[in-house]
């Protein structure tokens, strides 16, 4: 059994909350390290040495084309066979925001029928038609299959993104990915009612969804930043209200970390 699962953050290009993701995952347990893109395409850094796998937040390529797509296509060209090994061998990935937005462009994510090389949904301009920058409230689906939201309950999460509106790319995909537990987080009011509320929505996201994962639970990605909620004092509420000693949003690295001690 593995007591310091190891975890690598992908860098480089525009990603910007890699130091955050990271130090989330060292306070967990792991021992993470930041690895720009390159190192990993050049071979420098391996990447079946680690446990689990991090497309970090932020503006990759200046999200140029659409956010996420060139990081996604990079990715895809050079190094996605060794993702999918990964996969495949029992790891994780967590994609956040712009990450959350490259696994989907890539096909990692819904990944249906365990097909990780079809772009079936997308992520697309906020209905508000502008960058939200703002506090929100997700709810964990009970029913999700997802490694990463198991416990989680309600929480309080920031979102940074212009391009945050999940969108299926038929009605067959939206029935698929709630019938198989692929659902995971869903925008909700404060008392968690599932919503389709603007700015409880901040983006028009359909059926609320914030995060989904692909059918083994093992591959996670979601709009909202949970590194960003590590500690309390994160949340600009903490001088008025009672909160956990830890930030909400830590339970996502702490989930992913006591899986991989299990799994290896």
């Amino acid at each position: 059994m593995v007591q310091k699962p190891k975890s690598l953050v992908l860098s480089g290009f525009g990603v910007n909350c890699d130091y955050e993701m990271s130090h989330a995952f060292e306070l967990a347990g792991a021992e993470s390290r930041r690895v720009h893109l390159e190192d990993l395409i050049s071979g420098k850094v391996k990447l079946e040495d680690y446990h689990v796998l991090s497309f970090p937040g932020g503006f990759s390529y200046g999200d140029d084309i659409a956010s996420g797509k060139v990081y996604a296509n990079k990715v895809k060209q050079n190094i996605y066979d060794r993702v999918l090994r990964f996969v495949a061998d029992g790891k994780l990935v967590i994609g956040v925001c712009n990450g959350f937005q490259m696994l989907v462009k890539m096909g990692l994510l819904p990944g249906l029928d365990g097909d990780y090389r079809t772009q079936t949904s997308t992520l697309s301009f906020n209905d508000s038609g502008r960058f939200e920058s703002r506090w929100v409230f997700v709810k964990e689906n009970p029913s999700s299959k997802c490694i990463f939201t198991k416990g989680v309950g309600m929480l309080p999460v920031p979102v940074r993104h212009g391009e945050g509106k999940f969108i299926p790319s038929t009605p067959d995909v939206l029935r698929r990915i709630h019938s198989e537990g692929m659902v995971a987080l869903q925008y909700c009011d404060s008392i968690g009612n599932v919503t389709m509320d603007y700015p409880l929505n901040p983006n028009g996201s359909t059926d609320s969804i914030a995060g989904i994962c692909d059918p083994t639970g093992r591959v996670f990605g979601m709009m909202p930043h949970p590194e960003a909620h590590i500690f309390r004092h994160n949340n600009p509420q903490w001088p008025r209200q009672p909160l956990p000693a830890e930030g909400e949003g830590f339970k996502v690295f702490q989930n992913a970390v006591e899986y991989l001690r299990q799994k290896f």
